[in-house]
């Protein structure tokens, strides 16, 4: 065993239990870090320091590190989530409506005595790390939480053609998916941005033609209601989209909201007169259908009576 060799880090100690095999790979941001528990690199994943003594290694090395408390406060609530994962339960339910801090305050508790202590009382910690394996960013297929900023917008118009491919195809679930990646990478920009000023709202322009998108693929699932939702949040917002009021009317006609589809349509008229066409053909298919939705409640009444 190597002596304890002290990093370029303050508060950290390696020890070398197993020495590694060539030369320190090139840890570049965006490369992948191990198997079965990834890091990125430069993403500041789970523990900051974790990045750092990842970075000193070489592949199968083994080491044993030594961490002070100013590397370790949120150990505890990190060790929460992979307990809950190795339990085979969701981390993530702990803070559905809020953030795990918030949610740890108002509870006073992580759900375990050994991390409640470590929370109020900090102390070192030593970790044991092997190092099995290092994917430059071009190696893996990279999700898009840990895509840069730059990535994130590179990667939406992809996904949003990628989308529009495979509705064409009639594959509207596949579909759905590309045209919510992008709706997340275009969200998690528009938070870096002041609410209504130039940039969101560019952003909101693209997020909201996304959302219409993946507005026709429920409708093509038959999930009106969801629909409903989604355009009527648009609306709220930016009360002069056209699509928004089309599809709309669309979901209302299936759930036969005749009164709320034939206002919709007329909006869409008073918006855009050279969808005329495209209306009187929705609004005849509607009548169509109520109809036969009147004649099939007459004839349900007759044999009732009968």
């Amino acid at each position: 065993m190597d002596a304890a060799l002290l990093l370029n880090v303050e508060g950290v100690k390696k020890t070398i239990l197993h020495g590694g095999t060539g030369d320190l790979p090139n840890f570049i941001t965006g490369s992948r870090v191990g198997q079965p528990m990834h890091i990125i690199i430069g993403n500041m994943f789970k523990l900051e320091v974790w990045e750092i003594l990842l970075t000193s290694m070489r592949v199968s090395e083994v080491a044993e590190f030594w961490c002070d408390t100013i590397h370790t406060g949120v150990y505890p609530i990190l060790s929460r989530s992979l307990r809950q994962l190795a339990e085979g339960k969701d981390p993530t339910e702990w803070h559905v409506h809020t953030c795990g801090l918030a949610n740890m305050f108002a509870y006073h508790t992580l759900g375990y005595e050994d991390l409640d202590e470590l929370q109020k009382e900090p102390q070192p910690l030593i970790f044991v790390i092997e190092l099995l394996q290092v994917e430059a960013p071009s190696e893996y297929q990279r999700e898009t939480w840990n895509l840069s900023n730059n990535e994130k917008m590179q990667a939406v118009p992809v996904l949003h053609g990628e989308g529009n491919r495979l509705f064409k195809l009639g594959r509207y679930e596949a579909a759905s998916a590309k045209y919510q990646e992008a709706i997340v990478c275009l969200r998690n920009l528009q938070t870096k941005e002041k609410p209504w000023e130039v940039q969101w709202l560019k952003l909101e322009k693209m997020i909201n033609t996304l959302i219409l998108n993946y507005c026709q693929c429920l409708l093509k699932k038959e999930e009106y209601y969801e629909v409903l939702e989604h355009t009527g949040d648009i609306l709220r917002h930016h009360p002069g989209i056209v699509k928004a009021y089309y599809l709309r009317a669309r979901a209302h006609a299936e759930v036969w909201n005749e009164a709320e589809a034939k206002a919709d349509l007329e909006k869409v008229l008073e918006l855009e007169p050279s969808m005329r066409k495209v209306v009187h053909r929705e609004l005849r298919l509607l009548e169509s259908r109520l109809e036969e939705k009147r004649e099939e409640e007459r004839l349900r009444c007759r044999n009732m009576l009968g």
